[in-house]
């Protein structure tokens, strides 16, 4: 079984920068492709960044977009979610998911990862 741990969670205000990491334990890391994904209090959990397997390709969430980076440490068997000038907007649960890919694509869907994490609370206040 792949275990995925975040960690960089916490409270920040307006404006302001966090970076979320995500360890993973597979041995096989450098070859997976990873996702982050939110879920805020009464919504539904949604797609925020994902990258392919060999770091090449990059997709963001429109709402995201030009704010957070997503990028892979295989030699840490990490990958990270550097968030910038945070919104209240951007407040929830941050997951991280991992997948073995077919190709060198990077996965937006939900259910195109098997492997989550527990999740690390982001609260920005105003």
């Amino acid at each position: 079984q792949v275990q995925l741990v975040e960690s960089g969670g916490g409270l920040v205000q307006a404006g302001g920068s966090l970076r979320l990491s995500c360890a993973v334990s597979a041995s096989t890391f450098s070859t997976y492709a990873m996702g982050w994904f939110r879920q805020a209090p009464g919504k539904e959990r949604e797609f925020v960044a994902a990258i392919n397997w060999n770091g090449g390709i990059t997709q963001y969430a429109d709402t995201v977009n030009g704010r957070f980076s997503i990028s892979k440490e295989n030699a840490q068997n990490t990958v990270y979610l550097q968030m910038n000038s945070l919104k209240p907007e951007d407040t929830a649960v941050y997951y991280c998911a991992a997948r073995r890919p077919l190709s060198r694509e990077a996965y937006r869907g939900q259910n195109d990862y098997p492997y989550w994490g527990q999740g690390t609370q982001v609260t920005v206040s105003s």
